[in-house]
């Protein structure tokens, strides 16, 4: 017997107020936006948008996801205001804020939250040649 997912009806929950998660690595770019108990909304990554290889961590891929992302979250939810939180040392850190800002959603604050080690790992032993 086959169970059918319920589909969110437009209007259900109203969240104006929201997050934005960033995570830009190397690699990749993905956004989340959430309301502000970290309930995930809507979110978008660059291999989902159709980018593969190298062009997934351009400036230019986080601009697309952040449109899609933002565009899902304030049709569904009415999203106005997200506060962002932004992750890794890619190349789409800055295109995703900016992108957030030109797709009708108001940015209130920016952290950074890339984790920083306090002295982490010992470096592996030099190469002797």
């Amino acid at each position: 017997k086959l169970v059918k997912k319920k589909k969110k009806k437009a209007g259900d929950k109203v969240v104006k107020v929201g997050r934005a998660y960033i995570n830009a690595t190397y690699n990749n770019t993905m956004i989340s936006l959430t309301d502000n108990n970290g309930d995930v909304i809507s979110w978008a990554s660059a291999g989902m948008a159709g980018f593969k290889g190298a062009k997934k961590a351009t400036p230019y891929a986080a601009q697309i996801i952040t449109k899609i992302a933002s565009k899902k979250a304030s049709e569904e939810y009415g999203l106005e205001e997200v506060s962002v939180f932004v992750s890794g040392v890619g190349t789409g850190r800055e295109a995703a804020i900016r992108a957030l800002n030109a797709n009708g959603l108001n940015v209130t604050a920016i952290k950074d939250v890339t984790p920083v080690p306090h002295n982490g790992c010992r470096p592996k032993k030099p190469r002797r040649v």
